[in-house]
């Protein structure tokens, strides 16, 4: 039961980093994220529900927290000059935590089959699909902003055609990869990256953050993208099963452009105090996926360095 299992996170935890990264909290973070979010029906004990949700909420916000903290001093040099916050966004590219890592060209030019299939189901289960969290990061945005993420929301949804819908894309590469993720078998930093960039999401105080979050994921997904499709492509994968792969390595290149100029730019022009929050939000995102990329590479091939 999710339940037990927060009580047994809240009576062990220690005021520390080492917990938040732990197999029992992620997952259960990850049951709760995944069970809050479902669509449902109304129920007898929903007082009972929404005492556990405030239980669990609490420790995420915690866990948040404590990403907030370790990237607090990197984020306070983003300068709060709109387009000078935009120029130091954008060299992220190649100054972001986890950029350029060893993982990707390996995977382009050495993974088998079965390392692909291993690396594509920790993915696969940290998904926090990036179409429901741009919606969710959208409410109440001003209108040039929240423009942007609609047309952003809008090309993930296909533009209105089920065929060129981002999410069905990605299952098709799980289905032609013969995997079936599930969050028991996911290392914990996968599980972190999903649960950070959804409680960003659902949680209006961290909003600024997931537009941040949301930002650096399109600026910095396109060369892991090619990498990855680069491989896909060697082991033999059709052009329509890694199709996901093949189209953000482009699609993603102007998606970062446009957000930048139509969302970051005059959310810090209207207010400068965002681009501290937007910088931190980035930061924690790409710090999730630099412990990702260390933690796939241990468990892969024992002892590559960066």
């Amino acid at each position: 039961m999710l339940e037990t299992k927060i009580a047994a996170i809240m009576d062990t935890r220690p005021a520390s980093r080492g917990v938040y990264l732990s197999d029992a909290f992620q997952q259960a973070l990850a049951h709760w994220n995944r069970q809050r979010l479902e669509p449902s029906f109304p129920e007898n004990d929903w007082q009972d529900t929404i005492a556990s949700d405030a239980q669990i909420a609490v420790l995420e916000g915690e866990f948040l927290e404590a990403l907030r903290a370790e990237v607090r001093d990197a984020a306070a040099a983003a300068p709060q000059d709109a387009d000078a916050f935009v120029e130091w966004f954008e060299d992220l590219i190649d100054t972001g935590p986890g950029q350029h890592d060893p993982l990707f060209p390996w995977l382009a030019e050495h993974a088998t089959l079965d390392q692909i299939r291993w690396f594509f189901e920790q993915e696969a289960a940290g998904e926090a699909g990036f179409d429901d969290l741009v919606a969710l990061t959208q409410i109440k945005l001003p209108d040039q902003p929240k423009l942007e993420l609609a047309r952003n929301y809008w090309d993930e949804m296909g533009r209105g055609n089920a065929k060129g819908m981002h999410g069905p894309m990605l299952h098709a590469t799980a289905v032609a990869l013969r995997v079936h993720p599930a969050i028991e078998t996911t290392v914990p930093e996968s599980l972190a990256l999903a649960n950070a960039m959804t409680g960003m999401a659902t949680s209006r105080r961290y909003a600024w953050h997931s537009v941040g979050a949301l930002g650096v994921i399109e600026l910095t997904a396109p060369a892991r993208s090619a990498q990855v499709a680069k491989g896909l492509r060697r082991l033999g994968l059709s052009g329509s099963e890694r199709r996901y792969f093949d189209l953000h390595a482009v699609l993603d290149i102007k998606h970062s452009e446009d957000w930048n100029r139509e969302a970051l730019r005059p959310l810090v022009k209207e207010d400068p105090r965002r681009a501290r929050a937007i910088a931190e939000g980035a930061l924690m995102r790409l710090t999730c996926g630099q412990r990702c990329f260390e933690r796939y590479r241990a468990e892969l091939f024992k002892g590559m360095s960066r």
